[in-house]
Formats: C-alpha cells, structure tokens, sequence
C-alpha cells in the first residue's frame, strides 16, 4: 500500500469512530437553570442544559471536550453572526463552510500537489521494488532517498486528517447549537460578549422530551438542520433510515475521490495499488448512507458544500485525474484535458546521471581559500622541484 492511500480508504470509516466519540465528548457543559424554574422531567436531555463551556476534568472525554471547546466557539459565533446577517441557517451553514475551506487553500493545496507528485514518481517507485525485490530494507532507503531527491513529501495525506478532525467540533455545533434552549455562554468570550440573543429562561419540552424552544432557528428550506433528517424509515440510529443529504453527499465524495486517482492512460495506472484504490473509490463514499441517519442535517450540508469547493480546487490542480472514463465512456472536455495549473514532475538534480534511489557522491566542503591555499601550495611545490633539476 502506498504512502498516501490510506486516507482514501480508511478516510470514511475514521470519520465514523470520530463521531461515535463525539456523543460522549462534546457533549455541553455543566449549566443550572435560574432560580424560581421548575426542573424539567428527569432525564433532562442535553438541550434542556444551557449549552456552557467544557470544565477541564481528569476523565479523557471531558479533557477532549475541554480542548476541542475553543474551536467548538469560534464556529458557532462565525455561525451565529451569518444567521444574524441572513436569517437563514442554512446559508448560514454554508457561510462557514466556505470561510472554513477558504483558510485551508493552503494546506488542502499542498496535499493535492503532493498526490500529484507521488503519481508521477510513481514508475520510478515502481522500478525501486523491483530493482531490489525481496529487500524491504533497501527499497525503503532508495523510496526515502528519492523522495529528498525529488522534494516529495509522503505526508501530504496528513490535511485530510485535519479536515477531519473539525468535524467534532461541528459535529457539536450544529447537533448541540442548533437545539440547546440558551446558547449564550458560548458567546461570551473572557467576559466580553459578542452577541445578545435574548434566549429564553427555561426549556420548554414536547413530546419526547425535546425541546421545543431552540435560542436559535434551526429550520430553513423545510429542513431542521440541528437533527438527522431522513425520508425512509426513522432516524436514532444506524441503517434506521435513508437520508438524501447522505446520498448526495456520497456522489460528491464519490466524483473527489475518483479525481484524485490518476487518468486510466497514465503511467503507472495499471499498478496493483492503484487498481485497489479505483474499487475503494466506488465503495467508502457510500458508508455516508450508513450513518446518515444519525448525523445532523447540517454537518452533511457542511461536508456536501466542503467536497464541492474541494471538487474546485482539484479540477483547477490535478484535472479529472481518475474521474473518466465511466462504463467505458470518456466525454470530449475530458480528452486531453489539462488543469489550469498543472503540477510539474519533480526532477532529478541535474548533476545526478544514477539511477532513482541510489545514493548521491558527498559534496565537497571544502571553501574557496581552502581550494585556493591548496593550489597555491601544489605551484610552490612544483617550482621547488623546478629548481632541483636545474642545479643538476
């Protein structure tokens, strides 16, 4: 398995163990109602509690509550302050999800940079393995050496972990923000308060005991985007229901994932690996339909807008990459497609005539004065024996 295949394969089900977390981490903060209000029916759910800051604690989920509430905060007031500049939370949601993507250009560029580069290096990888099949030690050494060689970073997978890694503090946002009866703790930041939502004293229940009171709107477009929706069967659980933001979800990721595979004509394509990673392609994005039914509305609208602008940004770096030809098929403005800014091959150094992975001559260190004094020194000495042989 190459360097930066397991993103691509095990990306998915990372994000599941990450949820799965966050429902006993992230939950809210230690909070008490006003004085005069009657307790709401025990138990109380965690939007009957006003949503406060994470108390730092010895047991390991309240310490990653505690480290995740900072980023947790500056979400939801980025969020709040688009809701109260639109009045619409899901382009709220969107808002944010654009000012998200917008800050990780960087970092999400330079992995798609270095995808790029390890598919170009990839038959000359190919020719190391085989050069020295059944030496694991040496093909390491060589596969190291070519990547200093060529400036390839094989950590280049690493800001698909950080993406995420947000989605535990979004997770929060959109699950706890979007349904909690006093959210105005999470406004306050050292003392200051950023907004005033004038949210009410005391929940109110329904039925089920929810809450039916929420500080801020979270309907839009007939969605309530603070909890799963589905349109087969029940949400609460796993394979409970079918969600269509977890479908359209899975078709987006499935169009990015195929994108970063490299084009069926290109060298290296017919690789053992690279076939592997074509059928995982097809597969891992359809695991959304699996928790669709579990995961708020809105951290699916987040992760449809996120892939689409990511969709973006590999169009305009690796092009189509994998994404044709379908069934057989390969439209014509794919054909011969190239990207707007198309990532050059890493080359050799230009003094070096070895083969890939061998090891480079060690470079003198000798200074100028050093080289200077050393032929001054080899003049005087051939003078010397200039004049011998004349006194002869």
């Amino acid at each position: 398995m190459s360097p930066r295949s397991w993103p691509a394969r095990y990306g998915p089900l990372l994000v599941i163990v990450l949820i799965a977390l966050v429902a006993a981490a992230c939950g809210p903060g230690s909070g008490s109602l006003p004085p005069g209000v009657t307790a709401a029916p025990t138990p109380t759910p965690p939007a009957g509690i006003p949503l406060n800051p994470a108390p730092l604690q010895a047991d390991p989920f309240s310490l990653l509550s505690w480290l995740f509430t900072p980023i947790f905060q500056a979400f939801f007031i980025i969020l709040v302050v688009l809701d109260r500049l639109t009045g619409n939370i899901a382009i709220a949601i969107i808002g944010l999800t654009i000012i998200i993507k917008v800050l990780l250009i960087p970092v999400f560029r330079r992995q798609l940079v270095s995808t790029k580069r390890m598919q170009l290096i990839g038959p000359e990888i190919k020719e190391i393995q085989r050069r020295f099949k059944g030496d694991r030690m040496k093909v390491q050494q060589a596969t190291a050496q070519l990547y200093k060689e060529r400036g390839v970073s094989p950590l280049g997978c690493l800001p698909i972990v950080l993406q995420m890694f947000l989605l535990i503090p979004l997770y929060s946002v959109f699950s706890q923000g979007l349904q909690n009866f006093n959210v105005q703790p999470m406004l306050d930041v050292f003392g200051f308060r950023i907004l005033d939502l004038g949210c009410d004293a005391a929940p109110i229940f329904g039925p089920n005991n929810t809450v039916l009171n929420p500080c801020l709107n979270p309907t839009a477009f007939g969605v309530n985007w603070g909890v799963p929706e589905v349109f087969l069967g029940s949400p609460g659980a796993l394979f409970s229901g079918l969600s269509l933001l977890a479908i359209i979800s899975s078709l987006v990721q499935l169009v990015a994932s195929r994108m970063t595979l490299p084009a069926a004509s290109a060298a290296g394509a017919d690789d053992q690996n690279v076939k592997m990673q074509r059928q995982m392609a097809i597969f891992l994005p359809f695991i959304s339909l699996i928790y669709g039914s579990i995961l708020p509305a809105g951290l699916f609208l987040y992760w449809i807008g996120s892939t689409v602008f990511s969709i973006v940004q590999q169009y305009l770096i690796l092009g189509w990459g994998g994404m044709f030809p379908i069934f057989g098929w390969t439209p014509r403005f794919a054909v011969d497609h190239t990207p707007r800014f198309p990532v050059a091959a890493p080359t050799a150094p230009p003094s070096s005539s070895r083969e890939p992975g061998t090891t480079a001559r060690p470079k003198s260190d000798r200074t100028a004065l050093d080289r200077s004094a050393s032929a001054q020194a080899t003049i005087r000495q051939r003078g010397r024996q200039g004049r011998r042989g004349r006194r002869r």
